[in-house]
């Protein structure tokens, strides 16, 4: 018996043991492939004819700096350890795929300029060009807020008052199904004739797009509200003005985001497609000069400044509803 509980024993301190050499092997993968990522991009031939620079080596050098310092502070800091492990796999596959860009494009050629440019040229177009996308990215984003929250709060009015008032919806929701299932950006040979400027033709689009599931969304959280909450509130003296403001809505905030949510969704989607159209600056501006002089490399950078941007946004989107609806934190995650 006292053999078998030492054997458990052993058996346990082995397996922990094992455990945590594979934990450390996860935790150190990136820095490896970051390694071997600057090994082939110094050891391999350049094969594409333009002018390299040393921005990419460079952001490989500043990566394994500070995952060094991360691998360092993990040792202490059990938090930054987990973190480490959990995002290990995922990151060493971001660098490997990083580092296949470069090889089939800058180093074997694989594919074709100026269509595929390599890492270096869209990082050097990032750094060279900084000022005319910093530029773009205000008029985007002056754009694209004022078009979402005129939109917003168009289709929160909106759907307040159809879920709320059968008449309301007797009148307004027949236009709501012939206007909302047309595609925003069909609206753009009309918008642009009716409106005195392309930044507001591009608002109208927008604010289409963000009112149509707003409104639908929100309509649908109030009237399937639960009567007993009114019943109760009514019981207690609350009139209409306070079982709309303070009994319905808050009762169908879950909903009303997920409206919130889409409807900054599709507005991404009509801002770009309208800045490409009509406005005379913006991110979609930038990406659709730039293609016209056949330089993908901007094309590349603009779609990352994109994708930083609009990620960002719904972040913050997301860290509002979490502090709005507590009980409902981690139940829609991003």
């Amino acid at each position: 018996m006292f053999n078998e509980i030492v054997k458990a024993d052993i058996n346990k301190s082995s397996t922990a043991e094992k455990k945590k050499v594979y934990f450390k092997f996860i935790e150190v993968l990136p820095i490896i492939a970051l390694l071997i990522a600057i090994t082939l991009h110094l050891v391999i031939p350049n094969k594409q004819s333009f002018t390299t620079t040393k921005y990419y080596p460079t952001l490989l050098k500043a990566f394994i700096i500070i995952y060094f310092i991360l691998l360092v502070s993990s040792t202490k800091v059990k938090k930054i350890f987990d973190i480490l492990v959990n995002k290990g796999p995922l990151l060493t596959v971001a660098v490997i795929l990083l580092e296949l860009w470069d090889i089939v494009t800058l180093k074997l050629k694989l594919l074709p300029l100026p269509y595929f440019p390599g890492p270096d040229k869209v990082l050097s177009t990032l750094v060279s060009d900084w000022s005319l996308l910093g530029i773009s990215t205000l008029y985007s984003l002056r754009l694209l807020f004022t078009g979402y929250i005129i939109g917003a709060i168009l289709g929160l009015i909106t759907g307040i008052s159809t879920g709320w008032n059968q008449r309301a919806n007797y009148w307004i929701g027949p236009l709501q199904k012939i206007i909302g299932p047309i595609p925003a950006t069909a609206w753009i040979p009309i918008a642009l004739t009716i409106f005195p400027t392309s930044f507001w033709a591009s608002v109208f689009i927008i604010v289409l797009g963000v009112w149509f599931p707003v409104t639908v969304m929100t309509s649908s959280g109030i009237a399937n509200v639960q009567n007993s909450f009114f019943e109760v509130a009514k019981a207690l003296g609350a009139n209409k003005r306070y079982l709309i403001f303070k009994v319905a809505i808050p009762a169908a905030f879950p909903t009303i985001f997920i409206g919130l949510f889409m409807g900054l969704g599709t507005s991404f989607l009509t801002l770009i497609v309208s800045e490409m159209l009509g406005v005379k600056a913006g991110l979609g501006w930038y990406i659709n000069w730039a293609q016209g002089w056949a330089d993908y490399s901007k094309v590349y950078a603009s779609l990352i400044v994109i994708g930083v941007i609009f990620s960002s946004i719904i972040t913050l989107l997301f860290k509002v509803k979490d502090k709005v609806l507590v009980w409902q934190r981690g139940l829609i995650k991003w």
